[in-house]
């Protein structure tokens, strides 16, 4: 006999993805009570399938992620709310924990933590990305999303808790789609970092991409996933690489328009 659903959301910000999207609804089927899905504009299948799970679904011009994805809250009616990325899912286990928290009536805090873990290039990766605590399981009138594009983060006041069971990620389709999505991180990153104000700096460039590196490798372990790991540890130096680049390319251009127009207005004096 199934279990009646809980007063959680399930909150999800879309755009053409057809192919992960049924696995992400399926795995919280049973566990909530109503599904908000907030696309910027699919033309695959994302829309049927989120209709075909009866969500709610809403177009949103896309604004960022972090705008993007508390306007997805904002549509969430349920006390309580559960984020999840389209190529995410529950896991059983996190299933059964977070049921076990509702059972004996309102949760004591405001937000829960949620370990992810990640499938990459044909293996669940151990070490270069896990543990990966993410705090998902929130109350709708607490929340709200802030970071800065795009790493988006969720935020509540007053203490949070940690649930058992991870959120499974289904990241990358392929190599291809990493290292594009890798160099489409940094772009986004340096776009963000120039709007708050921030130049070039050099040495940012020549350090901070190998601090990323050493970071991965030494202290997340990232070896023991063997060649993924080591994968995962350049991308992460190929990410951090490219947002110093696309800030110095920014800057350099913004230079080139400022003397041409110095020289434009001393040929008109």
């Amino acid at each position: 006999m199934p279990e009646d659903p809980l007063p959680l959301s399930l909150a999800v910000i879309t755009l053409n993805e057809g192919k992960n999207l049924e696995r992400c609804l399926k795995s919280a089927a049973g566990l909530i009570s109503e599904i908000v899905v907030v696309d910027s504009g699919s033309t695959d299948r994302t829309a049927e399938i989120a209709e075909s799970f009866g969500a709610r679904v809403y177009f949103n011009a896309w604004p960022g992620h972090v705008a993007q994805k508390n306007v997805a809250l904002s549509y969430c009616t349920q006390p309580w709310v559960i984020s999840l990325d389209a190529d995410e899912a529950v896991s059983e286990d996190l299933q059964r924990s977070i049921r076990n928290l509702f059972e004996s009536g309102e949760p004591e805090c405001a937000g829960y933590w949620i370990n992810r873990k990640t499938f990459y290039l044909g293996a669940w990766i151990n070490h270069a990305w896990y543990p990966e605590w993410r705090l998902r399981l929130v109350r709708a009138d607490a929340a709200k999303w802030v970071g800065t594009d795009p790493h988006d983060r969720l935020e509540v006041p007053g203490t949070a808790g940690k649930l058992q069971g991870d959120i499974l990620h289904y990241s990358y389709a392929d190599l291809q789609d990493h290292l594009k999505r890798t160099i489409d991180y940094g772009r986004i990153g340096a776009r963000a970092e120039i709007k708050k104000g921030k130049g070039f700096r050099w040495y940012k460039l020549v350090l901070s991409p190998w601090g990323r590196f050493a970071k991965s490798i030494v202290f997340k372990q990232a070896w023991r996933d063997g060649w993924r790991g080591w994968i995962i540890a350049f991308s992460s130096f190929l990410t951090c690489f490219a947002k110093h680049a696309f800030i110095y390319e920014a800057c350099l251009n913004q230079q080139i328009r400022e003397d041409q127009g110095g020289i434009t207005g001393e040929r008109m004096q």
